[in-house]
Formats: structure tokens, sequence, C-alpha cells
């Protein structure tokens, strides 16, 4: 198998699985607040594995599931912001994963041959983490004002935007950065083995 048409395929097949985890119970843990997602872990898989561009690429399709979850009414927190302004709700969903992906390969890049094992669960944390932040950032500049967080500040007992934002990821967020962290960090391990036994018997 040529290098381009593994990559076609792993791209492929990533994508497959974001599509699986974003309209199945697989991608999405039900929470009271944010839901814990771990589509994260394929999208960081792809972004060491394949690059950066790679990592835009299955960011934007995660993104897009994201929103349409809003549109079809499977994401109670994303019918809430679709239901306040639809565009908004887009920039919140969509062009956040598109950066967490690309950003994700970027910050990879220098460790790929001086760290590549650490390095791997380097950036399955960073991607995990850059995702919330990415995401809480949009929310809060586009939503901030809107009753919906007014509501929950209100809920959490914090109007301090630093806090609320720390009240309202809590725990969710701890989860999927352990989580995204050991799953991309060994599947981006075992891949890069298999890579160089595929090489090996060329």
């Amino acid at each position: 198998m040529n290098k381009k048409t593994l990559i076609l395929t792993e791209l492929s097949v990533l994508t497959a699985l974001i599509l699986l985890m974003a309209f199945t119970p697989l991608g999405y843990i039900k929470t009271a607040g944010l839901e814990i997602t771990l589509i994260t872990v394929p999208v960081i898989i792809g972004a060491v594995i394949l690059g950066e561009k790679a990592g835009a690429f299955l960011g934007l399709v995660f993104g897009i599931t994201s929103f349409l979850q809003a549109v079809m009414g499977t994401s109670p927190f994303g019918v809430a912001m679709l239901t306040i302004n639809p565009v908004y709700c887009f920039i919140v969903a969509v062009p956040t994963r598109v950066l967490m992906g690309y950003l994700t390969g970027l910050i990879y890049k220098p460790m790929k041959k001086k760290i590549r094992i650490p390095g791997n669960y380097i950036a399955g944390l960073f991607g995990a983490l850059c995702n919330t932040v990415l995401f809480m950032t949009a929310l809060m500049i586009c939503f901030r004002n809107a009753d919906l967080i007014r509501n929950l500040e209100t809920q959490l007992g914090t109007s301090n935007v630093f806090t609320f934002v720390i009240a309202f990821v809590g725990f969710n967020g701890l989860v999927e950065a352990i989580g995204s962290t050991i799953l991309s960090g060994t599947v981006c391990t075992a891949l890069q083995s298999a890579h160089k036994n595929i090489k090996t018997s060329e």
C-alpha cells in the first residue's frame, strides 16, 4: 500500500468513526450540563498521525455533526443555542473544532522526532483542553448576555466569567481530558508502530 492510499484510508476510517460516534450513544455521555464527548479522540489521532490539515478536516466533520445535533434536536444545549441565534450556534460548534484539530497537529509537529511517544499523550491532553477552551470562549463571546447563560449563572451562583466557566465545565472537562489523553496517546502509539512495521516489510 502506497503512502497516499494509506493516508486516504486512515482519513476515511477516522471520518466514519466520527460519524458513528456522533449519531450513536458511543460519542456522547449525557449529563445535566455539558455532554461529555470523546469525539475529540479521532480528530486528535488524525492530527497526530496525518498532520494538521487532516486534523482540521476531521475537526470540521466533528463540528458539523455537533451543529446537526442541535438542528435535529438531539442536543438540548445545542437546541437552546440554535433557538437564540443559529449563526452563533454554528460559530460555537464548527470553527472551534476545525481550529482544535489544526492546532493539535501543529503542537505535535516539534515533538514528533524528539519525544514521539510522550508527545502522543501530550497531544491528546492538548486537544481535549483546546476543544474545551475554544468552545467556551466562543460560547461566552456569542451568548454571554443571553438568558441561556444568565440562567446558568444563577443556577451555579456566580456572575464572574472565569468562575462560571470552571463551574460549568467542571467534572465533565476533567473526564474528557483524561479519556482523550489515554485513548489518543495509546492509539497513536499503536498506529505509529504499525506504520513502522509496514515500512519495514516493504
